[in-house]
């Protein structure tokens, strides 16, 4: 008889990776699709150019895009004090106010008005601090911003804001990250980090991909900061997630219905897609808050197959691909796109992945 396989416990460390800098991207390929493709859905890794992505799939599958639009949400200001501050807005709520997270050497006091600057150096607005969030004890900030002229939290950051670039991104933004941290079909405004592996779809790719027969559907969910931050907890069950806005409107549910009665595949565009319709099967909820945690073990319910860029080492992400293509498979993975010189992260190289049986996971 045959012995079954023992369950395998995952901790922090075996989601750590040794990178070059040298492959951290800085600035994005020439070509939205002229990025690099590695192959993962054969036997054999292949390395590609993303431009043949139509190649690899056929008519009748989906692809799912997130459709949220990067907001200018960097802000740079001062205290009354004349201190510096620099504010990341993460949320938008209503009545003009804003959560942010907010980087100062002394925090105000609830009630402190801060002068932000524009980006000519001297018209700017207020951003007035109402306390924490979302309680006392929150770790982010709120704040009211306003202007003379009465516009809303979207306006004055259009006009007066920066590109919240990734940390690793060494430049301060420019007019090409205005343009290319951020998706053709971005539409839904709301996130402070881009959904990466959309960026690398352009006018050509997608009306290639519709002449071919591959549906699209869309879906939103608004990308936190806290996206780019590392897992701290080697026990993977202490982690607790950042929470994000999300949204699967009746369209894309029908979508994916029609998608899978016809035998074709559900390909998410990015890991926040993924996120976005396994929150979705897994609460019942079309639309909410979301702070699923996917590891080793899980059990993918909608998405087949995965476009996505590469990761941070320790980071959430790497441990939601290894869930989906087989913590095994990207490890090896990894090694090959060092070894070959891909770029990695936010302005990096692209991979396909095929979703794999899960994992039996010891807890």
């Amino acid at each position: 008889m045959d012995t079954p396989l023992s369950p395998r416990t995952y901790t922090l460390s075996d989601f750590d990776f040794v990178l070059p800098p040298a492959l951290i991207a800085q600035h994005p390929a020439p070509e939205r699709s002229g990025a690099r493709l590695l192959d993962a859905t054969g036997p054999a890794l292949q390395d590609r150019i993303f431009h043949t992505l139509p190649s690899l799939l056929k008519a009748g599958d989906l692809l799912v895009f997130n459709d949220t639009k990067v907001l200018k949400a960097r802000l740079f200001g001062e205290k009354p004090s004349g201190g510096k501050v620099e504010l990341l807005v993460e949320r938008v709520l209503t009545g003009n106010q804003v959560v942010a997270h907010m980087r100062v050497s002394k925090k105000p006091e609830p009630g402190t008005t801060i002068h932000l600057v524009g980006k000519d150096g001297e018209t700017g607005f207020r951003a007035t601090l109402l306390g924490r969030w979302p309680d006392q004890d929150g770790t982010l900030f709120r704040f009211v911003l306003s202007n003379d002229a009465g516009d809303d939290p979207y306006t004055l950051m259009e006009r007066h804001g920066h590109v919240p670039l990734p940390p690793y991104i060494t430049h301060t933004d420019s007019a090409e990250d205005a343009q290319r941290y951020q998706t053709v079909f971005a539409q839904n405004p709301g996130a402070v980090a881009a959904p990466t592996a959309a960026l690398h779809f352009d006018d050509a790719l997608l009306a290639q991909l519709d002449a071919q027969g591959v549906q699209r559907a869309s879906v939103t969910l608004h990308v936190g900061a806290g996206t780019f931050q590392p897992v701290k907890t080697e026990n993977l069950a202490d982690h607790q997630m950042h929470s994000e806005w999300y949204n699967v409107p009746p369209t894309t549910q029908q979508a994916i219905a029609d998608c899978k009665a016809r035998g074709g595949r559900v390909v998410a565009v990015g890991t926040t897609t993924v996120r976005t319709l396994e929150s979705w099967a897994q609460s019942g909820q079309a639309s909410g808050d979301t702070q699923i945690f996917i590891t080793p073990g899980f059990a993918f319910q909608h998405v087949d197959v995965l476009v996505t860029n590469f990761h941070l080492p320790k980071s959430s992400l790497m441990m939601l691909v290894s869930a989906f293509a087989g913590y095994g498979k990207i490890m090896d993975l990894y090694r090959h796109a060092i070894a070959q010189q891909y770029r990695f992260f936010s302005y990096g190289d692209a991979m396909l992945l095929q979703k794999n049986s899960p994992e039996h996971v010891a807890i």
